[in-house]
């Protein structure tokens, strides 16, 4: 009996009439496991992934396949975005057992009591590209489970010893948190740039947007242009490329080229909630539109098609439609002409300058199709069909506009329509920080709907979460990454509005990351204390295509001391970061959101108390100071009406006004300068103390 149609997830729905007797992951799997003596087949997967797709089709919808399956196995399928514990669990052991690849579809086989002893990613149904089929395999697996039972015992518990980081080996002190590390973390991040393509390294390629921002970061306080270059030309290769969706904005999760041209079409929501943020930052530094229309372009697509109506974001759209991978965003010559038929008349031109801009071709670069991708700025394509740039780029608005439209009548990729708390709550603070960097108040309001559905749906009373929520059921305990993020979107939104809503729950979240996440050596494990028991207590040091929560969490809880003087979060956060001395010191790439977190501490937070209306001119032009410009070092906090006593954000104590004027109060570890009332002197000790 297949177990899946009660579920929320899209991905395991999909897999619900298989003839696949799948389990979702549970006592119930394991138990019948136990009952039955039989090791588990475990796949692990996500809505988005093509070579999921290729695999369902090919074996869990086959009848043979899924009769030998039964015969054979306890099937459970997990969606890897609803239970990361379990995917970062079993993808370290299969990693561990291929000399370090691993990726999805993953596909595992366990004990019945949970214990990994072999696994793979991909397996085709007919043997090929030098691998067993699949039936072959369950066949080798249940021959080795049932006739060398010892030999897979003890490989077993080896991998589960090996997983194990219930103790870690750490540093007590703080020596190594020096300019010193933050030098050298940036030469080994800047020696692996591709000073042709941009990004790092080879083929496949990924954003990367944590080692970016740490460059940004870096620049920031050495001025050092080298950083700066990698970011910026790494960030307009990108968004050139065909890892971007030219017509309707948005990234692609990675591109299989070193030239960002041909990506694997999903999107997903934490990535595009990381780059926004990214572009909107390298506006800052640079004052360059071309970074700010990018996250602009990202915000509106995400607003246009990927939030719910009340407020929350979907979590990710498919690569394929119609079974056919890119089929969605890829154009043949022919399509271009005929979606730009009816411009013929107002712009003759319009093919031309599409062709020009986009690289279209009769060939195609993708299966005979194009991937839109820009070949040559607008001011060449302009001078190269002698016409005025502005007359240009108002045409290729005009172009852009029609293809959507068409694009538009075409069958969409498969929206996954799970709304996951860590992944929603990156985008709201994207969207509230470009709030107030922007001055957009559509992205405010969409931000504060956002953090009201949180709210409302995932957050408990005294500051516990629920992992997922979809069609109006919030379940699965909250993750590290859900309380580290909805802590920083809480910030953000704080910082955006100075409401007191947004920060209380930011600190009850991090007085539950304290009590119910702690290590005893240091650090957060990724699962509460009161979460289900699995065959390890998983603990993510390094970051992956997001911040691990570790790394997220220390960089709320330096935010949040800084607010409150509470030790407890310093503490914390620097007991995570000792942690990782050593990865930051040999593998920075692995570490980009430690980088981050280890730059505040390395050079402390300003922290700017304001007393004034928000509504007043006076108020707006010092704010401006704090907004406008890159500013990740400094947190603020901002009371209406003077303050004579205590107050609930211990920033805002006893701060008053000066000559009734707004003021400001600029402090560094609650030592404050003198309050000032001017927009000159708020930027002049922001620069001495920052």
């Amino acid at each position: 009996m297949n177990r899946l149609k009660d579920e929320t997830s899209p991905y395991l729905l999909q897999h619900a009439d298989n003839p696949v007797n799948w389990y979702p992951w549970g006592e119930d799997a394991l138990a019948a496991a136990q009952a039955e003596n039989k090791p588990i087949l475990l796949s692990v997967g996500y809505s988005a992934c093509h070579w999921c797709h290729v695999m369902a089709h090919e074996s869990f919808e086959h009848e043979p396949t899924a009769a030998m399956m039964n015969d054979l196995f306890i099937n459970i399928k997990v969606d890897r975005e609803e239970r990361p514990d379990v995917d970062a669990i079993y993808m370290e052991a299969v990693q561990s057992f291929n000399n370090g690849q691993g990726g999805w579809p993953m596909t595992v086989f366990l004990l019945p009591d949970g214990r990994p002893f072999y696994g793979g990613t991909y397996f085709p149904k007919e043997a090929r590209y030098g691998m067993p089929s699949f039936q072959q395999l369950m066949e080798a697996v249940h021959d080795a489970f049932v006739n060398r039972r010892d030999q897979i015992e003890e490989q077993a518990s080896n991998m589960t010893q090996f997983l194990d980081r219930s103790s870690l080996k750490i540093e007590n002190t703080d020596d190594a948190f020096t300019e010193t590390l933050l030098t050298q973390a940036a030469v080994g991040l800047i020696s692996q740039f591709d000073r042709m393509n941009g990004g790092f390294g080879g083929a496949p390629k990924f954003p990367n947007p944590m080692n970016l921002e740490y460059l940004l970061r870096y620049h920031e306080h050495t001025g050092d242009e080298q950083a700066l270059h990698v970011v910026t030309y790494t960030l307009k290769k990108m968004a050139n490329g065909g890892i971007y969706d030219q017509i309707g904005g948005g990234f692609a999760r990675y591109s299989v080229d070193a030239q960002w041209l041909v990506p694997h079409f999903e999107k997903m929501l934490y990535d595009n909630a990381q780059l926004s943020r990214l572009y909107l930052h390298t506006y800052q530094v640079t004052g360059d539109a071309f970074y700010r229309m990018v996250a602009e372009d990202i915000y509106d697509y995400i607003l246009r098609e990927m939030t719910l109506p009340e407020g929350g974001f979907y979590s990710a759209t498919d690569a394929d439609s119609e079974g056919e991978e890119g089929k969605f965003f890829v154009w043949t010559l022919d399509e271009i002409r005929e979606a730009l038929a009816p411009l013929e008349d107002e712009l003759p031109n319009a093919v031309e300058i599409a062709i020009a801009y986009y690289g279209i071709t009769a060939g195609g670069n993708f299966e005979g199709s194009n991937i839109l991708h820009v070949t040559n700025d607008a001011e060449t394509v302009a001078e190269r069909l002698n016409m005025p740039l502005e007359d240009f780029q108002a045409a290729l608005a005009q172009v852009k506009d029609r293809l959507y439209a068409a694009r538009t009548s075409r069958i969409y990729p498969g929206l996954d329509d799970k709304v996951l708390t860590a992944w929603n709550s990156m985008m709201l603070a994207s969207l509230a920080e470009a709030a107030r960097v922007l001055g957009r108040e559509d992205y405010l309001s969409a931000a504060e709907r956002a953090g009201d559905f949180l709210l409302e749906n995932v957050f408990i009373a005294g500051g516990r979460l629920y992992r997922t929520y979809k069609n109006g059921q919030a379940r699965l305990n909250g993750y590290l990454e859900d309380y580290a993020h909805m802590m920083d979107a809480m910030l953000e939104l704080y910082q955006s509005t100075y409401m007191e809503k947004w920060f209380a729950p930011a600190r009850l979240l991090a007085d539950a990351v304290i009590e119910h996440f702690s290590a005893d050596d240091g650090g957060f494990y990724d699962t509460s204390d009161d979460h289900e028991s699995l065959i390890v207590r998983p603990r993510q040091l390094q970051d992956s295509a997001s911040p691990s929560g570790n790394s997220m969490a220390a960089k709320q809880l330096l935010r949040l001391a800084a607010y409150t003087g509470d030790a407890r979060y310093d503490e914390g956060a620097r007991s995570f970061l000792r942690m990782v001395v050593p990865v930051m010191q040999q593998y920075p790439q692995a570490v980009g959101e430690s980088l981050n977190a280890t730059d505040m501490l390395v050079h402390g937070l300003a922290e700017v108390a304001i007393v004034g209306s928000p509504v007043k001119t006076e108020t707006k032009a010092l704010l401006a100071v704090l907004r406008e410009p890159y500013r990740p070092n400094v947190i603020s906090a901002l009371a209406r009406q003077p303050v004579e006593d205590e107050h609930n954000i211990p920033l805002l104590s006893y701060r008053t006004l000066r000559n009734d004027l707004p003021t400001v109060y600029v402090c560094r570890n609650f030592a404050c300068q003198m309050p000032v009332t001017s927009p000159e002197e708020v930027e002049k000790l922001l620069a001495e103390v920052g």
